[in-house]
């Protein structure tokens, strides 16, 4: 198995660290968090790039580095959904949900085709941008709860209310967006004739 599988692989394996840390309440643990995200979406920058680079594409690596992602996020927002120190409607979640599942079938589509949609830039960008936006709150989660950092009423109020959810709804924008762009670039495999 090479580098950029390998990476991959350490990106699932660390999910389930990810939700055992975020939920369990000890000190630090949305610390932990953190840091075990931030390590999952350092690897998905890395594999793609050295799969690239040194030509080490794989069947696995494109089956596993999307779903890989995708599982990383969602279970991130599927968890600031939950916890009742985010405020985070389901509404983003769903929306970016359904967006994941249209790719994939789009993706399925295409593959039937010999075509390989690779990621696009509006993918890309949803993608990072969705992570900084994970490592944001989670950042947040560290300073109020972990450090117990006494910022006053008006800044955790301003942050929860205003600019926690304004950064997720901009990643569920980016994330129709990008949906939406794949599904013009791939129409013409959808035939409701076949």
């Amino acid at each position: 198995m090479n580098l950029p599988n390998k990476l991959t692989l350490l990106r699932v394996f660390l999910i389930p660290f990810f939700l055992l840390f975020i939920y369990l309440d000890f000190p630090c643990h949305f610390l932990l968090a953190l840091i075990v995200f931030a390590a999952a979406s350092v690897t998905d920058a890395l594999d793609g790039k050295i799969a690239r680079k040194h030509n080490l594409v794989t069947n696995f690596g494109k089956f596993l580095d999307p779903l890989a992602d995708k599982v990383l996020v969602i279970s991130a927002l599927t968890v600031f959904v939950e916890l009742d120190c985010v405020k985070m409607s389901a509404i983003p979640l769903i929306i970016i949900i359904a967006r994941e599942f249209m790719v994939s079938g789009l993706r399925l589509l295409a593959a039937d085709e010999g075509i390989v949609v690779a990621a696009g830039i509006w993918g890309k960008l949803k993608t990072a941008f969705t992570m900084v936006t994970i490592v944001g709150v989670l950042l947040w989660l560290c300073i109020c709860f972990d450090f117990d950092a006494d910022l006053g009423t008006g800044l955790i109020d301003a942050v929860n209310n205003i600019v926690i959810p304004a950064l997720i709804w901009i990643s569920t924008a980016l994330t129709i967006i990008s949906g939406l762009v794949y599904l013009k670039g791939y129409w013409n495999l959808i035939d409701s004739d076949k």
